[in-house]
């Protein structure tokens, strides 16, 4: 199913052409409005009269996280704040919080891509949204509502906790459709088994899961909790929010919503283009976006590109699983891991729930990890020998895998703190040291 067939299956050329016209329009916009941009281009010997088209894109400055919070709170603002009907922000766990501002155009722009993606998911008028993305300035929970409701369905605005009562609803209201983190979908599916309703009475269809990294295994796990048909969508914050790219019912990569975010791939290290195909950092482009336009900005993404016909007929490039972030990526004794390949070795194996804690520290200069894995209550036992050896049989599978020791300590069920949010999964205490 497609929401506007003729951008969503536009002939590569053609679409190449709107990119090349909005890129122009775009980078000469930034320049006139905001002078964060203006001094940049300057400093850079740059005029807009340089970029022609996509491909003179990688002649613009980059931006990142540190330049949102160094011009906090609007000091990336390209209209006057009567413009603006939209503030969103990141929490500021790490320091100043990262402001979004859009204007109504914004929004509406942001709501068609959302709607393209719960399109593909096989959502209608007749289906009921369970929204259990937080609402406030987080952008998850208003932006999913502002699809569910362009497409004519039903919208039950849950926000995300009081799980209880979520299932409850979920039973009651007959909702086809659910929209949180999959950490906390497989929440819910716990809650779900353990209420007083058989699962047949429920009436999922399908579930809208993302703002968190997670794995074909997650996956599995979660259609077998809930019962549904599981999609990815992506989003972040300083983009738009969920629907910057989405997955179809091919399931083979996520597409992304290129006529309005421009997708490139780079090195990590050194920012120059990646080929087609080849792992590295995703960086966006808005090409229409009014209240705070962003170039070339460094999500932290690492993934792949694209761009051959799916198919499901969509001509919008795919993008990989998201691997996992830079600056999540932890290097513990000289090897790089990432907590989703953690997360896939663990779900390969019967015997655990998908929850786990890494603990990363550091003691005589030397790095060490402990991760704690909760087991499924029928694995559960007292009897010491068998938790040991599946415990030695969860570090030798790690070890195979990711090429690195872990002490693994195994938890008892539920044993592990559940998020309604994102899950956090590693604590790594040699920052502190």
């Amino acid at each position: 199913m497609y929401w506007n067939e003729s951008i969503e299956c536009m002939d590569r050329e053609q679409l190449r052409e709107i990119q090349n016209r909005r890129l122009k329009k775009i980078v000469n916009y930034c320049y006139h409005n905001t002078p964060f941009y203006r001094k940049k281009f300057q400093e850079m010997d740059l005029s807009p009269e340089d970029i022609q088209g996509i491909d003179d894109i990688t002649k613009l400055p980059f931006t990142d996280k540190t330049d949102l919070r160094d011009t906090y709170p609007f000091g990336l603002a390209a209209v006057p704040m009567s413009q603006i009907v939209r503030i969103h922000a990141s929490s500021g766990t790490t320091g100043k919080p990262v402001v979004v501002l859009h204007t109504r155009k914004d929004i509406s722009m942001w709501t068609e891509a959302i709607s393209r993606a719960f399109t593909a998911y096989g959502a209608t008028k007749d289906d009921i949204f369970q929204i259990s993305y937080g609402y406030g300035l987080f952008t998850g929970g208003l932006g999913a509502h502002d699809g569910a409701t362009n497409i004519g369905a039903s919208v039950i605005p849950m926000s995300s906790g009081n799980t209880q009562k979520q299932i409850t609803l979920m039973h009651d209201f007959g909702s086809t459709a659910l929209c949180c983190t999959p950490s906390y979908a497989m929440f819910l599916g716990e809650a779900m088994r353990e209420s007083e309703w058989p699962r047949e009475e429920f009436k999922l269809r399908f579930g809208a899961f993302g703002a968190e990294p997670w794995t074909e295994d997650m996956r599995v796990k979660l259609e077998e909790s809930l019962g549904i048909k599981a999609y990815d969508i992506y989003g972040l914050s300083e983009i738009a929010g969920p629907g910057v790219g989405f997955e179809c019912e091919c399931q083979n990569g996520t597409h992304l919503n290129e006529d309005y975010f421009f997708p490139e791939i780079v090195n990590p290290d050194t920012g120059e283009p990646m080929p087609e195909g080849e792992l590295g950092e995703l960086c966006f482009t808005h090409l229409t976006k009014e209240g705070m336009p962003l170039l070339r900005y460094r999500t932290h993404d690492l993934t792949a590109l694209h761009y051959e016909r799916c198919s499901c007929g969509r001509t919008l490039v795919r993008m990989d699983r998201i691997l996992g972030r830079c600056d999540d990526m932890l290097i513990i004794r000289g090897v790089n891991v990432f907590p989703s390949q953690i997360e896939a070795v663990i779900l390969k194996q019967e015997e655990f729930e998908p929850h786990f804690m890494l603990e990363v520290d550091r003691v005589n200069n030397t790095d060490t990890s402990m991760l704690k894995v909760e087991v499924k209550e029928e694995y559960f036992t007292d009897n010491m020998a068998d938790m040991v050896a599946l415990q030695k049989k969860l570090e030798g599978e790690l070890r195979s895998v990711i090429g690195l020791g872990f002490k693994v300590k195994l938890v008892e069920p539920k044993g592990i703190e559940r998020s309604t949010g994102k899950a956090k999964r590693v604590i790594d205490k040699r920052k502190f040291k």
